[in-house]
């Protein structure tokens, strides 16, 4: 009866909570289907599909973590992925409160030059990027994970802060320097802490770019596996004669927890930060 009079009083409420709850049922059915699928065994997998299974097992995460390299690949996706996001939100925030803060020539050039930056896919660079590499010997290492990244992850967080750079008032800055702050203390004791939830909104989208990366670790892990990521460690589960999908399944469900765990640690902040700048 309740639910009867709300639903007449406040109609159109009710609707866009509905429309959200199958809008997130919609998102979240293949996570399920995946993590339900890692504790399914073998015949369950390839028989008759359900959405269900009666006999769950670990069989698939026993295979995975038996593997003699998936703890190698484990940490170097850590620190692939931790040095991007710091290295990231270091030069994306020194370079957001350059473009807002100063007045220079080519300004809006350079502002432009970062949003047609993110209009080129990453595919159509891959090659390129494999020559300079190559170029500069870092094929087969980490840091050839890392630097690209960190340059594909800045246009982006550059011309997000810029907005959060923006919101903080002039005023602000000038009553600094007015109480004796130097120009470096009013970055990093007062400017860094008003636009750290947009960090935290940056770093998420280079964390998960840089976590789930496939494309550069293919292309330029050749040789040496010791250099590999998680996602790597998929092919070792997927043949085509005869593909493990209870080891693939078990695999990525391994690699979303990080992520989850990055999600829940920077909810409060990355909230905000999406919610937009500081008010004056």
């Amino acid at each position: 009866m309740n639910l009867l009079r709300r639903f007449t009083r406040r109609p159109g409420r009710t609707a866009a909570e509905v429309t959200a709850l199958v809008v997130a049922a919609v998102v979240a059915f293949p996570l399920y289907w995946m993590v339900l699928s890692a504790f399914k065994p073998a015949g369950e997998i390839r028989g008759e599909p359900r959405p269900w299974t009666l006999a769950p097992t670990l069989d698939s995460f026993r295979r995975v973590f038996g593997q003699q390299d998936f703890g190698r690949y484990f940490l170097n996706s850590v620190v692939v992925a931790v040095a991007v996001v710091i290295a990231s939100a270091f030069i994306a925030f020194l370079a957001a409160t350059a473009v807002t803060r100063f007045r220079f020539r080519l300004r809006t050039t350079l502002l432009i030059m970062f949003l047609v930056a993110q209009m080129v896919p990453v595919e159509a660079l891959t090659i390129p990027l494999f020559f300079v590499m190559r170029d500069l010997g870092q094929l087969n290492t980490l840091w050839s994970l890392i630097l690209p990244h960190i340059a594909f992850s800045l246009p982006f967080a550059i011309w997000m802060l810029r907005g959060f750079v923006k919101g903080v008032p002039e005023a602000l800055e000038e009553a600094a320097y007015m109480d004796g702050a130097s120009r470096a203390r009013f970055l990093w004791q007062i400017l860094f802490p008003l636009v750290l939830p947009g960090l935290v909104a940056t770093s998420v989208f280079s964390f998960i770019s840089a976590w789930n990366d496939f494309l550069f670790a293919k292309s330029f892990i050749i040789s040496d596996i010791s250099q590999s990521t998680l996602p790597m460690a998929l092919l070792v589960f997927y043949k085509p004669d005869d593909p493990d999908w209870g080891g693939v399944m078990a695999a990525s469900t391994v690699m979303t927890i990080p992520v989850l765990v990055f999600f829940v640690l920077v909810q409060r902040r990355l909230v905000s930060g999406l919610g937009g700048a500081v008010k004056d």
